[in-house]
């Protein structure tokens, strides 16, 4: 029995780590997800509506941390994780058409099946294809399945979720690196300090380099422009908006059919 006790506080620390219990970076996710939709949405519109406007695009960058904070943290505290990985799950597979339509994203294999002659087959045809380009859900999808499956200690389950996520990296929106900014996250966020510094240095190895865009006159990856969203998830805001999910679940395909219909009509 002794020996078994010993055996449990030794193991305490590690189901912490992998587990952990509170949040002291900052807990206004609510706040967070909304300025990140807002964010999202200037993105999209700068990419499709304002090409010639290219601070929309920048801004556009803090977007994606804000939303993997807010999966971390939402895996922290999550009463059941089954539900919450359902939701993510249902949103993925109902904005994807939408968001291959507003984004550009089409290829010709959408089309393949002529919607007159077949539309059952069309549709299903146009669907499947277009998951060629998957949205960024699915990168939150699967950080958020790492995470649970960390959460409740099936190992071999998260080797395999990870392996998975490295295997078709290139297909994700952010790759590996979005998933792992999401268990850093995680991991960390009982220590705002060492994730602060340690999320820093992740974003400027993976994300800053590149040529592209210039800042302070050195030459960067667009994604260097969101770090300024790290400082926001860690300062200590404790109060937390009354606004439902729901109407936060719905914004996402919501501004894709929006967008949509805008490129289709306003003039190129």
């Amino acid at each position: 029995m002794a020996r078994l006790s010993l055996s449990a506080r030794a193991a305490a620390p590690i189901a912490r780590l992998f587990a952990p219990e509170h949040v002291r970076t900052n807990q206004n996710t609510t706040l967070i997800k909304l300025l990140a939709c807002v964010l999202m949405a200037v993105d999209h519109a700068g990419k499709m509506l304002f090409p010639g406007v290219p601070w929309l695009r920048y801004i556009g960058r803090l977007a994606f941390p804000m939303f993997a904070y807010c999966i971390a943290v939402g895996a922290v505290y999550t009463r059941n994780p089954l539900r919450y990985l359902s939701r993510i799950a249902a949103l993925a597979l109902i904005s994807q058409p939408l968001y291959a339509l507003a984004l550009a994203h089409e290829n010709s294999a959408m089309y393949a099946v002529s919607f007159t002659e077949s539309p059952l087959r069309a549709a299903w045809s146009f669907y499947i294809n277009s998951w060629q380009k998957p949205s960024i859900l699915l990168s939150l999808l699967l950080g958020l399945a790492l995470l649970c499956c960390l959460r409740s200690r099936q190992w071999a389950l998260a080797a395999m979720v990870l392996v998975l996520c490295a295997r078709f990296s290139s297909n994700l929106d952010y790759g590996l690196s979005g998933i792992l900014l999401m268990l850093l996250f995680y991991l960390l966020c009982p220590c705002p300090p060492l994730s602060l510094a340690a999320t820093s240095a992740f974003l400027l190895f993976y994300w800053a380099r590149g040529s592209g865009y210039l800042l302070l006159g050195h030459p960067f990856n667009m994604e260097i422009y969101a770090l300024p969203a790290l400082i926001f998830v860690h300062l200590p805001m404790r109060r937390k908006l009354n606004v439902s999910r729901w109407l936060l679940y719905a914004f996402y395909p919501a501004h894709l059919a929006i967008l949509a219909v805008l490129v289709r009509l306003l003039p190129a």
